[in-house]
């Protein structure tokens, strides 16, 4: 089984990624693929602050959003592969699952917090409503 795991560092996601270690133990042959996706910087931020500390902010936000998840997966002994990617959230892990051939989405119901989700809009919901293929969301 195929499982793409999306994470923001939320205890929500962490306990997504605990559900699909579930599932891949209970499946032959899992694939884990953890996916974070950091937000593209606003128009003129990188021209502002410079392309090396566009990439610090972006090197550093990923670490936020995935180590914990690295950490649970090693200590359990699944074997997976991280990405850590740049764009729009929820177009993001749809791509991802689609070049993984994924056969179950895995993500949190909700993420780092309420305002982030009012600017964003739902990135579950977007992500529910357009995958090919399941999705579990995990509360």
């Amino acid at each position: 089984m195929k499982i793409v795991v999306a994470v923001d560092g939320s205890e929500i996601s962490q306990r997504a990624v605990k559900f699909a270690i579930k599932l891949a133990r209970a499946s032959e042959k899992p694939q884990i693929t953890l996916v974070a996706v950091n937000p593209e910087l606003f128009p003129g931020v990188e021209r502002k602050i410079g392309a090396e500390a566009a990439a610090r902010h972006h090197e550093e936000s990923h670490a936020a959003m995935i180590d914990a998840a690295v950490k649970t997966l090693t200590r359990a002994k699944v074997e997976f592969k991280e990405r850590r990617e740049v764009g729009d959230i929820a177009a993001t892990i749809l791509d991802v699952a689609r070049k993984a051939r994924a056969d179950v989405i895995v993500m949190g119901s909700h993420g780092r917090g309420a305002v982030s989700g009012m600017l964003l809009g739902s990135v579950s919901g977007k992500v529910l409503a357009q995958a090919d293929v399941p999705v579990t969301i995990v509360r």
